[in-house]
């Protein structure tokens, strides 16, 4: 099956997906799948206050830490500033291909709390690829958010607590984590944008030419059933190597092995879900 977004002449979106297998007549991917409409039913009011109050305390943890970077910045730190910028970029590029990864291939929306709550939303976004174009800031963003608190309080906590010279000594280290929890914060967001094809601002659009952020064009490649590649989906750096290697392939070769769960089974009982 292939279910790619291509871009239509008036720079809209526009979905090619052809089912598969048994009910090939009735499957349609889109907001009108029934596996999708399901999947977008399960959001809840406990999942929406959880993602309101990790924007607020990461969004609040990230502006006291970059004030005290600011507060603390020496120019003899210069190189090591860069180079902690672009490792903690790279770190989160892969990160946001291990959590899509597992996500994607393994586990179940049955799981109790953590199936609903995590691996719901990537069940949805194969079936109704457009689906988070229509999820506004809060619920885009909100489980990366929670994703970066641990370290961004305790890097507030080192702020607070630790000598001038004891900062002056940790800050590349500090930059390098800054970097890296604002990637991961932004992950979703850029992959949101990655599914938008009309109406980005320009800055968005040059990012992603410049292959700063996840391009559209990249990222449809993960997008071709069964989804079992180009998981990366922060800047899609990693994509290629990664593929090169059959690093995923081999992960999944080796855990198959071991727990005999096949990759992707609970993705599929969604797509082909009818009713």
């Amino acid at each position: 099956m292939a279910s790619m977004v291509h871009e239509d002449g008036r720079g809209g979106a526009t979905e090619n997906s052809e089912p598969q297998g048994p009910g090939r007549g009735a499957v349609r991917w889109g907001p009108q799948h029934a596996g999708a409409q399901e999947l977008a039913n399960l959001y809840s009011p406990g999942k929406r206050l959880q993602e309101w109050i990790s924007v607020v305390l990461c969004f609040s943890l990230m502006a006291f830490n970059f004030i005290h970077l600011l507060a603390n910045f020496h120019l003899g730190h210069s190189w090591s500033i860069l180079l902690a910028i672009v490792a903690g970029i790279l770190t989160a590029d892969f990160a946001s291909g291990m959590v899509h990864w597992g996500a994607d291939t393994w586990g179940s929306v049955d799981l109790p709390i953590f199936g609903k709550a995590f691996i719901r939303p990537f069940r949805e976004h194969h079936i109704d690829p457009t689906a988070i174009t229509r999820h506004d800031f809060i619920e885009t963003n909100g489980d990366n958010c929670m994703l970066t608190l641990l370290p961004l309080a305790n890097m507030a906590f080192n702020f607070l607590t630790l000598s001038p010279a004891e900062i002056y000594h940790n800050y590349p280290w500090y930059c390098y984590l800054f970097a890296l929890a604002i990637f991961v914060t932004l992950t979703n967001q850029i992959h949101k944008w990655s599914h938008t094809y009309f109406g980005l601002p320009r800055w968005v659009v040059f990012l992603q030419d410049c292959q700063i952020i996840l391009p559209r064009k990249h990222h449809r490649i993960h997008h071709v059933s069964p989804h079992e590649t180009y998981f990366c989906i922060t800047t899609g750096w990693l994509n290629y190597p990664l593929e090169k290697l059959g690093f995923w392939r081999y992960l999944e070769d080796l855990i198959q092995g071991v727990t005999g769960e096949k990759p992707r089974a609970d993705d599929l009982k969604w797509a082909k879900k009818v009713k």
